[in-house]
């Protein structure tokens, strides 16, 4: 990403503390839900042919395949996931699979993948605590006439 302004290779130290592969790998499902929902707005304005769009969307169902299954390993050198994501669709299909990044930052891609994944989490929460809520007034309508003390 970086090559084109600097002479010199990074050091590896810097690269180690710099990678988020590590923790951010985990978001790869959501970069993916992100990546479909652009190639569908590049598609409806004009930027993506409907083929194109398609190959796309195929591309990163098979990448979320890949993924599921451990058959794509991500690569340091490819800095997070996104990088690594999109690395693997252009492999797959080439030049179509670069027309992904129009329109869109790494900033935009990074915040777009933080909220989808922030968001299933939160609804998982909400819905530990709605069972929990039923749970509780399951055992309040059970126990009524139970004493306690206190």
């Amino acid at each position: 990403m970086w090559k084109g302004r600097f002479t010199e290779s990074t050091a590896a130290v810097v690269s180690d503390f710099t990678q988020s592969l590590d923790l951010d790998w985990e978001l790869a499902p959501w970069d993916i839900a992100g990546s479909v929902a652009h190639a569908k707005m590049l598609e409806r304005i004009g930027i993506l042919t409907s083929a194109e769009a398609g190959k796309i969307e195929e591309g990163l169902a098979r990448i979320r395949a890949e993924i599921a299954e451990s058959t794509l390993v991500p690569t340091r050198e490819l800095e997070d996931v996104h990088m690594n994501i999109e690395s693997r669709l252009i492999e797959l299909l080439g030049p179509v699979g670069a027309k992904l990044h129009t329109g869109r930052s790494r900033n935009d891609q990074v915040a777009t993948t933080m909220r989808l994944f922030l968001r299933d989490r939160l609804l998982n929460i909400a819905e530990g605590m709605e069972r929990l809520l039923a749970e509780l007034l399951r055992n309040a309508a059970k126990h009524k006439d139970t004493i306690v003390a206190g």
